[in-house]
């Protein structure tokens, strides 16, 4: 007995020695001066920000990914829904033109809301422009003595960094979750949860700031929390949602970029008939003539191994990059050419205007064919609608899931007869969804 109370004086003496695990946790200072509270902090954040409420159609059921943005990616099945009152947050950015910026999906379809600020008046504010693809959406009120809050370089932003996120899940009063930032938005990224800031700092729609109180970006939904994980913030850059929200005060929606060209993989095939060494690449197959594309000098056969500041490893890393440029950008291009290594800089288009004017149906349905439906091409139950009569293999359409023969019934919920009913149903619409009937089936492709 007395060897086993001798050892175990021991075994905690040695315990005592052993170092404790580390904890995350908020710093004591900032700037060289001592931080014992952030509510300094956030009482300046709270100033600028406001309570949207908005009449919307809300669904009942719950999925992983619980917010109505990520629905849109991740899950087509209809839900029983019903009209209620929505309450979500806003940030004012320019409080000279009155300007707040907010969630797309949480003002979509309405046109005024109502807008509490944070001195308790209530007003009426005007939905200016919106944008279904970064979610983003700007209101402008008329009120003088509004608080905007600072704006910070999201380029800044490390993995580590501490964060604070204020929103309101419960439709009554801002609630503040604060943490550390897990991964940073890959903006080229053709993964949809790769474009935004993650973080643990989770409270929903709302917003995120560093312990300066500068808006770092604008939160898009929380995922659901699952046994042994926490649950994960999203957030747009800043720097992405204010580059938007100047084309949305300017054009009502964002002019993003089109450049006029089709392309293809980098095969070892192609490479070898190039003479490219270099891995990766897309391939020019064509390019529109008299477009910027042709004017820049971009030939067929041109292999592009760098755009902008990201490498080429295939034909929708191209396309993923010009579809974060906006109408105007200059691209600087790398391109390989009979052994050669030009820097070509073409100037984007507008993928709206180039639709409008008839350059394609959509850039997002570039390189199908469309034509009126024969009744006696496709064995259906559907009356109208518009045929696929041809798809460019490797084309957008194509990497989007279009195939040939698909009947489009509906775009963007609205019913499609013919071309024209078509056209008008996704005309100006970055983001499009639609109901196909492919043989004996039917299924919903997003397109964005």
């Amino acid at each position: 007995m007395k060897r086993l109370t001798t050892a175990l004086l021991i075994s905690a003496a040695l315990m005592a020695t052993l170092p404790k695990p580390a904890a995350a946790t908020l710093p004591l200072e900032v700037d060289g001066q001592r931080l014992p509270s952030l509510a300094p902090m956030v009482e300046r954040v709270q100033d600028s920000l406001v309570r949207i409420g908005v009449k919307a159609r809300v669904s009942s059921r719950r999925d992983p990914f619980d917010d109505p943005f990520f629905r849109r990616f991740f899950d087509q099945r209809r839900t029983s829904s019903k009209v209620r009152d929505v309450y979500t947050v806003g940030v004012v950015v320019d409080s000279e033109q009155g300007l707040i910026l907010t969630n797309e999906h949480s003002v979509r379809s309405v046109s005024k809301v109502n807008v509490s600020l944070s001195d308790g008046r209530m007003i009426e504010g005007d939905v200016i422009g919106s944008d279904p693809t970064s979610d983003v959406a700007v209101i402008k009120v008329n009120a003088a003595g509004l608080s905007a809050i600072d704006i910070a370089n999201s380029d800044d932003l490390r993995v580590g960094d501490f964060v604070v996120s204020v929103g309101d899940p419960l439709g009554d009063e801002n609630t503040l979750a604060t943490g550390i930032v897990s991964a940073l938005a890959k903006l080229n990224s053709a993964q949809v949860h790769q474009n935004f800031i993650r973080s643990d700092a989770a409270t929903g729609p709302g917003v995120l700031v560093n312990l300066n109180g500068e808006l770092v970006g604008l939160n898009i939904a929380k995922s659901a929390q699952t046994a042994g994980s926490l649950r994960i913030g999203f957030s747009t850059p800043v720097n992405t949602v204010m580059r938007v929200q100047q084309q949305l005060v300017k054009y009502g929606a964002p002019q993003r970029g089109f450049l006029a060209v089709q392309v293809q993989d980098l095969t070892p095939d192609l490479a070898n008939a190039f003479n490219i060494t270099q891995a990766g690449g897309a391939v020019i197959t064509s390019v529109s003539e008299g477009s910027s594309a042709d004017d820049a000098g971009i030939e067929v056969g041109d292999v592009i191994l760098r755009a902008g500041s990201q490498s080429i490893g295939r034909s929708n890393d191209l396309r993923s990059i010009i579809s974060q440029q906006f109408a105007g950008d200059t691209l600087a291009m790398t391109v390989a050419r009979q052994g050669n290594r030009l820097s070509l800089q073409p100037v984007l288009e507008s993928a709206t205007k180039a639709s409008k004017r008839g350059t394609m149906i959509h850039h997002q349905l570039e390189g199908a064919t469309f034509k009126e439906r024969d009744t006696r091409q496709v064995s259906t139950n559907q009356e109208d609608g518009v045929l696929v009569s041809q798809v460019k293999s490797g084309s957008v359409a194509w990497e989007h899931g279009v195939r040939e023969n698909d009947l489009i019934v509906s775009a963007n919920r609205k019913s499609v007869n013919d071309l024209a009913s078509l056209r008008a149903a996704i005309e100006g619409k970055d983001v499009l969804m639609l109901n196909i009937v492919r043989g004996n089936g039917a299924l919903f492709l997003l397109l964005q």
